[in-house]
């Protein structure tokens, strides 16, 4: 429908149980929306602790909020956010028994077609009160996608007129306004103009068809954006006009060309050659079209790999840059225990779940799919590069570098998460608040005595030690023998914190002195925190000080 924003899914955001049978009504008719919920009071498919801090970051990523609360709620939350209201995206407040619909923000990003979808899944009339809308039953100002409009004052200063009583003609192909409520007449003095070309100073209302590719032949240079606008310029066309920049598959990795995509708001594809007769100019040729494009239809883009921490299981302690590259995904890979933890996914997401010891293959099939233009993410629990995923993807891109040189085009990134120690450590209090070392008891990748030398200069040095794999059916008695070597160095007295599931269903926390610690306390989903010399309890809080007596 004309002028709706759906770059992001849905976010139906919920306070309490009372609202959930209504969100899960409009959640069916959206199949990439997700139900947000208050943690610890809602069961969603995603958790948050600060409803206005929540509502903030979602406006922020340009997210279509529908917030099942009082409007003023919604308001208030939003208030320090608000600008440019052509860079708002949809936000609605709905009643929690679903009997009112009240539109708030992005008129210009289709809020009320958003409105009037959800009122018809609820059977309610929604509350619009834009006066365009109203009168001519569309908004004039959000044309749909494929196009852009030139210009937002001259946009409603041409409505205004025509809420007087003004005649309308059209100059172009704008077949959504066909069912408008709009007077026409042949010499109408207000025209809508649907042009490529650079609006001139009438008083028509002007919306750009995204019809035209720019062919980048010559992508080393760095002056790309500006050889990109005097090719617009010389032949007379709007940028807001540009559907997509095409370059050849040998400068998929070019920077900018990336800060040329982003500079005109369009996507960036690659082929092998170009995709249109062309005579290039200054190593740039334009092609306009007769209709919008799809740039999904011309060659591919560049491949992305994120490699992302889920934290330690609890949906709120996933960091924001993770949830979003997980709502960006086509793949998602991962030991299937994790990948199921980062769910629920949409329809068009294809997940490939994989036994725990497969982190190099793994890390292969990522690359493979990546390299064909797909956006791939590779999730592990806590953070990526702490004993997970994200060492097994560089690993597989060095062995590679000479067997699929295409790897390295592909546009990786790594995020953090929160690593199973911190979120122990945060239950705990701050054991971890003076120096500390993380070690794995995992002989699998490293001999055992390596394990036994390192665990001897961390007591030698008085750190506090953090352990994770601590024990296996594989691996029954090394962790009482890496005891054995703590205790030479520490007090019998000496504070351990042991974490088993800690942000997931069924946690548990525990502290215990060195001396009672042994093998029967822990099993591989234990970490274990070994207090220094100076880690000490206050109530019932265990915590390092951060200076040395």
């Amino acid at each position: 429908m004309a002028g709706l924003n759906r770059a992001m899914p849905l976010a139906i955001v919920v306070l309490g149980t009372a609202a959930l049978a209504i969100a899960r009504r409009i959640q069916a008719c959206f199949p990439d929306a997700r139900v947000h919920g208050l943690a610890h009071r809602v069961g969603a498919d995603i958790a948050y602790e600060d409803f206005g801090a929540h509502l903030r970051e979602l406006y922020a990523s340009n997210t279509p909020i529908v917030a099942l609360c009082s409007a003023g709620i919604v308001i208030r939350a939003l208030a320090s956010c608000l600008g440019d209201k052509r860079a708002e995206p949809p936000v609605l407040a709905v009643a929690q028994d679903g009997s009112a619909i009240v539109p708030l923000l992005g008129g210009m990003s289709g809020v009320n077609v958003l409105a009037r979808e959800i009122g018809a899944a609820l059977d309610v009339a929604p509350a619009i009160t834009t006066s365009g809308e109203l009168r001519f039953g569309q908004c004039l100002l959000a044309p749909p996608s494929g196009y852009a409009l030139a210009d937002i004052e001259r946009g409603k200063r041409f409505v205004s007129d025509l809420l007087a009583g003004e005649t309308i003609r059209t100059d172009g192909s704008a077949p959504w306004l066909d069912d408008a409520n709009l007077l026409r007449a042949a010499d109408a003095s207000r025209v809508v103009r649907i042009t490529a070309r650079t609006a001139s100073g009438d008083d028509g209302l002007v919306i750009h068809p995204r019809c035209v590719i720019a062919w980048i032949a010559d992508a080393l240079s760095k002056d790309i954006i500006e050889r990109v606008r005097d090719a617009l310029n010389a032949h007379d066309i709007a940028p807001l006009a540009l559907a997509a920049i095409v370059a050849p598959l040998q400068a998929m990795s070019s920077e900018a060309l990336a800060q040329a995509a982003r500079a005109f708001d369009v996507p960036l594809r690659f082929c092998e050659s170009t995709p249109f007769e062309a005579h290039c100019k200054e190593g740039i040729a334009l092609h306009v079209a007769d209709q919008p494009v799809d740039a999904e239809t011309i060659g591919r883009a560049r491949g992305t790999l994120t490699v992302i921490g889920l934290g330690p299981g609890r949906a709120d302690l996933m960091t924001p840059a993770a949830r979003h590259a997980l709502d960006a995904a086509q793949d998602i890979l991962g030991y299937e225990t994790y990948v199921r933890m980062a769910g629920p996914f949409r329809a068009d997401q294809r997940a490939h779940l994989t036994d725990n010891r497969e982190e190099l293959q793994r890390a292969r099939l990522a690359f493979e799919l990546a390299s064909d233009g797909r956006r791939v993410v590779v999730v592990s629990s806590g953070d990526p590069g702490v004993f997970a995923m994200a060492a097994a993807v560089l690993e597989a891109l060095e062995d590679g570098h000479a067997t699929h040189p295409e790897w390295h085009a592909v546009k990786l990134a790594i995020v953090p998460g929160v690593s199973a120690s911190l979120a122990t450590a945060a239950r705990a209090g701050a054991p971890l608040g003076h120096d500390f070392c993380v070690l794995s008891l995992s002989d699998n990748l490293k001999p055992w005595r390596v394990i036994e030398e390192r665990i001897a200069h961390a007591c030698q040095a008085d750190l506090v030690m953090a352990f994770y794999n601590p024990l296996s059916k594989a691996r029954p008695t090394q962790f009482d023998r890496a005891i054995e070597i703590v205790r030479t160095h520490r007090a019998p007295e000496t504070l351990v914190v042991l974490g088993r599931d800690i942000g997931r269903a069924g946690e548990t926390l525990r502290v215990v002195t060195l001396g009672g610690l042994h093998g029967g306390l822990v099993d591989m989903r234990t970490m274990v925190i070994i207090g220094s010399s100076t880690t000490r309890r206050v109530g019932d809080w265990v915590y390092t000080p951060r200076f040395y007596a």
